[in-house]
């Protein structure tokens, strides 16, 4: 598998929205191998609750969060951006194995290293239950959004 040649810091307006759509294209993929590329090997991570470092943690936390997070499917949003800095928010729908829809929000913050890898990840996310005519992702996944998709925004959440 060859490796995207990453955006490096520091960081425009542009390059940062680039980074943050790539970022929402390969956690689309459902691929924890892709996924885990985009970071250091001893990238650090909050998410949630969990508090881990490097990509064998990062591979092995993805592999049980797609096998428990059915039909994922992610939009992500420029927040703010700094040199070396993005902070984003996101909404991601998906079930559970019993058939029950979630909508979860949060935001994550991303420091990177002068290579453009991720080195930090802090996320904080809820989980809204929802019903299955509530959702608003209905492209076919796993796989990116479709360029003609409406984001976050235009969507209202």
């Amino acid at each position: 598998m060859s490796t995207p040649i990453p955006l490096k810091p520091p960081f425009t307006l542009a390059s940062a929205t680039a980074k943050v759509r790539m970022a929402e294209d390969a956690w689309n993929s459902r691929d924890p191998e892709r996924v885990s590329l985009a970071y250091t090997e001893d990238s650090v991570w909050r998410n949630r609750a969990e508090f881990f470092q490097g990509r064998a943690a990062i591979r092995a936390f993805l592999t049980r969060k797609w096998a428990r997070e059915l039909d994922y499917r992610l939009i992500k949003e420029i927040w703010a951006f700094g040199e070396q800095r993005i902070a984003v928010r996101f909404a991601y729908e998906w079930r559970d194995d019993s058939g029950h829809w979630f909508r979860s929000y949060g935001n994550e913050n991303w420091e990177f290293d002068p290579a453009g890898l991720m080195r930090r990840r802090h996320a904080s996310i809820n989980d809204l239950p929802i019903g299955e005519s509530e959702r608003k992702y209905r492209w076919s996944a796993p796989g990116a959004r479709p360029a003609d998709h409406p984001g976050l925004s235009e969507l209202g959440l």
